[in-house]
Parts: structure tokens; sequence; C-alpha cells
């Protein structure tokens, strides 16, 4: 059986009629973006602080990890309280401390984010829940900026209304925007640029021109994968004018050109420190390309449903075949269903909004992919660096779940089960994750809540690490403040290496503590086992207890 589905331009504008199933329909989406929002906030200290959240606060407070990992070095111990103070705003450390020590040390990181994160914390302090707080809030920018992109496209309310409560409740969104980090800000922008551009294209006035060049250079200014937005967004325009030089066109280049000059200070600090960016930046190393390919998918899948902690996405509660093609069924779909609405937007909608959805969705994502296959980095796995060609498949989504229950009824049953599928599958999704203390998104952080509960219930705790200081700045947070830390860390954005740093010993270890030893190097495990003065007992994963042989 054909299905036949009707494109919007060929039904009445208003798709929102008073029958009884579009009421339930209505009730439903408004819940579940009452949800969405609520989840955003529920539990948001919950889960471990981890790495880079550790190096927003750092940052924040107008430190560099090179005076943390100088002073660190420098002591013998220091205790998760000293560490704590080098992730809280002091009288001492001004806002052009916070810009600087991102230019010297994370410079691939614009200051936008983090300017917002000083100003708040001024006022509501340096807690986890303040941080956090920022990029939730930042999060609900997004929500109205999907509705007026979607009506920009479609002009029509019930995909706009579907699309907002996709990104409501999707785990991966909700996810980010419990992260104190500048993703979730992000997302907001390429929305509200991408709806800003369609809006100004449509309207031809100054203003409006001048709204979009603003928020393409806070799109810059936010985080540098912009730059393939502002590509996809060009593409775009030249491409709906059939590559005439238009007036259409012309105020683009200059919209672009005037965010672009605003841009050029931190462009600047970019280009400088291209080699620091190249050192630091993750996503490196080789990866087959099939793996690459399968990772892919199911990253994709994980925009709509996320049910487990690690990488599975769905979670049975145990591991066999038959859960193994379960889930893999689940991904198939899931990527069918994408690849499927993609095509139907392409072949039933005008050329300026199947245009836009395409240029965002490929332009985004093919080069970070290419990239990869071509270099064999595997950069494309960070969901996060492909935000806005996940942006684009909800709303291609939304579209095609938008037709198929407005069409004839014999037809729309199978729509309507689909998209209580998908907001079942998102809210249950939503639900388990505002539980959790930690989550694969949030590398290491199931490690350090594991070793710091350990670790808390000792009277008299050491811990010993030479791992990455970011690892060591997010264990603070979970540690008793008076628990002491004997540290020589690695220092990840450091340009050179303090001195302290190379000529400090760990060893010998004093016996008057409870000793911990915690993700320590290769190096250091092989010295302390050949010591015969000591004993190392496994506790968790990269948490060890250290005792002195008494034999």
């Amino acid at each position: 059986m054909t299905i036949k589905l009707s494109p919007f331009n060929q039904v009445p504008k208003k798709l929102f009629s008073s029958n009884k199933k579009t009421i339930n329909l209505n009730f439903i989406l408004i819940s579940l973006l009452v949800l969405g929002i609520l989840f955003r906030f529920i539990n948001i200290d919950n889960k471990s602080y981890w790495d880079d959240e550790a190096f927003t606060s750092l940052r924040v407070a107008g430190y560099t990890e090179y005076e943390v990992v100088q002073k660190v070095s420098s002591v013998d111990n220091i205790s998760a309280k000293e560490l704590q103070n080098y992730q809280t705003l002091s009288s001492s450390k001004s806002l052009f401390d916070t810009i600087q020590s991102l230019a010297l040390e994370d410079p691939q990181h614009p200051p936008a984010y983090y300017v917002i994160n000083w100003l708040w914390v001024r006022l509501f302090g340096s807690s986890i829940v303040a941080f956090r707080t920022v990029a939730a809030l930042a999060s609900l920018l997004a929500l109205p900026s999907m509705y007026w992109l979607c009506q920009e496209l479609f002009a029509s309310s019930l995909p706009s209304r579907i699309a907002v409560t996709f990104i409501a409740i999707s785990p991966f969104h909700i996810l980010y925007a419990q992260e104190a980090r500048q993703y979730s800000l992000w997302t907001a922008m390429i929305l509200f640029s991408s709806a800003s551009l369609l809006y100004a294209s449509r309207k031809m006035r100054i203003f409006d021109w001048v709204i979009y060049a603003a928020s393409l250079a806070l799109n810059f200014y936010t985080f540098p994968f912009s730059v393939l937005v502002a590509l996809a967004h060009g593409s775009y325009v030249i491409a709906l004018d059939k590559f005439r030089f238009t007036k259409r066109i012309i105020a683009y280049l200059l919209a672009s050109f005037v965010a672009v000059i605003a841009f050029i200070p931190w462009l600047l600090v970019i280009i400088n420190n291209l080699k620091h960016i190249n050192n630091i930046v993750g996503g490196k190393g080789g990866m087959p390309t099939l793996s690459l390919v399968k990772t892919w998918a199911f990253n994709l899948s994980r925009i709509f449903v996320d049910t487990n902690h690690e990488r599975a996405v769905i979670n049975f509660g145990f591991e066999n075949i038959f859960t193994y093609l379960l889930q893999i069924t689940l991904v198939f779909l899931l990527v069918m269903l994408s690849g499927y609405s993609i095509y139907f937007v392409c072949r039933r909608t005008h050329a300026k909004t199947w245009i836009f959805l395409l240029t965002l969705i490929l332009l985004t994502s093919v080069p970070i992919m290419g990239k990869d296959l071509l270099s064999g980095d595997n950069r494309s796995i960070i969901l996060r660096y492909l935000t806005p060609a996940y942006l684009g498949i909800h709303i291609s989504v939304s579209y095609l779940l938008a037709a198929g229950i407005t069409t004839r009824k014999a037809q729309n049953k199978f729509w309507y089960f689909t998209i209580c599928l998908l907001f079942s599958g998102a809210l249950f999704s939503s639900v388990l994750t505002s539980q959790a203390t930690s989550w694969w998104t949030k590398s290491h952080s199931d490690i350090t809540y594991k070793a710091a509960k350990i670790i808390n219930q000792s009277q008299q705790p050491l811990i010993v690490s030479d791992g990455s200081m970011g690892t060591n700045l997010a264990l603070s947070h979970q540690l008793n403040p008076q628990v002491q830390l004997r540290l020589k860390p690695y220092c990840h954005t450091c340009r050179s290496l303090p001195p302290e740093l190379i000529t400090k010993n760990l060893l010998p270890i004093p016996n008057n503590f409870d000793v911990f030893l915690f993700v320590p190097s290769p190096e250091l495990m092989n010295q302390l086992s050949q010591d015969s003065q000591y004993k190392i007992e496994f506790l968790s994963p990269q948490l060890w207890r250290l005792t002195h042989n008494t034999q």
C-alpha cells in the first residue's frame, strides 16, 4: 500500500482542527514541553562534574591550568577545598583574566559563553548548580528559536510544535542543557541565526539583516564550528537565487562581512594558536572506517533514544546476542526514519525549505566526517560537533510526522503510533538521565563518582595522582573538603611545564594517611609495584589502595 502524504502547501494553513484527536495531541505536546523544561533543572547537580566542566569553572574563575599545576607541584599536599578555590570567582581575578585564560590555553573556545557565565556566577555564586544553570537557561532559548525557524520553513504550527517538543524532551539536548559548557547556547544560536536569516531573506529590510549579522557574530563567539553553519547559510542563499547576483545575496554578503569583522579579534587569536589548538583538541587517533560509520549511526539514534549511561543506546539490564540484535534493529529503524524524512522533505516542500534543511544537514556534517575518513581522526563521533546537522534532522522528522498525522484516517494511525513511540522513547530516556549520577557524555564521571564514594569513607585519606589536572579538579567537587591530594599532574593545555612540576617527586609516600592511587600513569604504577615497601590493592576503576608493607 502506498502512503500518500500531503505537503503543507497543499493543505489548509490551520492544521489544528477542533476534533478530539487534535485536542488530545495539543495536550500531549504541551505536557511534554513542560516536562522537557522541568527535566533541564531536575537534579541539575546530580551528575558528577567532569573534566570539561571543571575547565569551565577554571576559566570563568580567571585561572590558567599552568597556575594550578604550578601551585599543586610546589607543595607536598593540597586539600580538595583549595583545589575548588581555583574554580571559584574571587576579587583577585577579573573578567579580563577569564578572557586571557582562554586566549592563552583554550583559544578554540571563544569567550561568549564564559563571559555570560562570569556575569552569572558573580550574582549567584560558583556552585555546580550556578554553573550548570547558565546552560539550562540557554537551552530554553532554543525552544522559541526552533518554533520561529519552523514557521519560516513551513508556515504551519503543527510541524513547528512537534519540532519544539522533540528538542524539549530529546535526551541529547537535555544532557547538554545540564552541562556547564557552551553547547546548549550554541544550539540556541544556530536556530536563532537560521530563523533570522530566513526572515531577513523574506522581508528584505535593513534592520532584519542587522539582527542576522549580530546573531551570526554571536554564533562565531560561541563555538568555532559555527563557520560551517555560516557556510550552510551562504550556500542556501546562493542556491535560492540560482547563483545570480541579487539584492538578497548582496544583503547576505554584507551581513556576513559585518559578522566576520566583529569576530576578527578572536579569529586572530585562533590563527596565531593553530599549532597549540591542534595539540590539545581531542578526536585524534586512528579508527577503522567501519567502526566510524557504526558510531555515526548509533550517535544519530541517540538524539531520539538514549537509555544507556554507556554507549549502547538502550540498556536491557543484561547482554546477549538477542539484546544486541534489538539494539541494532532500533538504530537501523531510527536511521531509516531520519533518512526517509530528509527524502520526504526534498520531495514535498518548496525549494526554499528543502534547500535550507539539506545545506544545514550536509554542510555541517560532511566536512567533519570527510576529514575523519581521509585523515583517520575521529572528531565526527563527538555528538556535540554535529549539533547543526542533528537539528536539521529533528526538523525533517517533525515535518514528516506532522504530514503523516494529517493524512486520511486509515493511514494516519501508523504515524500517530510512530510519534507516540518516539515521544515515549525520548521521555523514558530523559527520566533515566535525570536520575543518573553519570552518563557517557561526561567522560570519566563514573570513575570519579565511584572513587569519591570510597575515598570519603576513609578517616584520613591522601590521594596520590599523576593523572590529568582536569580529572583531579573535577574529583575535588565530590570529595570532602579536608581530603588531601598529593599531585604531579599531567597539564593538558599548558604551553610549557612549570619547573616545580618537573622537579617534584611523589615518592616517598607518608605512612600516616589512608593512601589512594587515583588515575596513576603506567610509569607510576610500575615504579610502585617494583618497590617492596608498598602494597597495591585494586578498589574500583582507576582507584587503588596503597599500603606500606610491614614485612
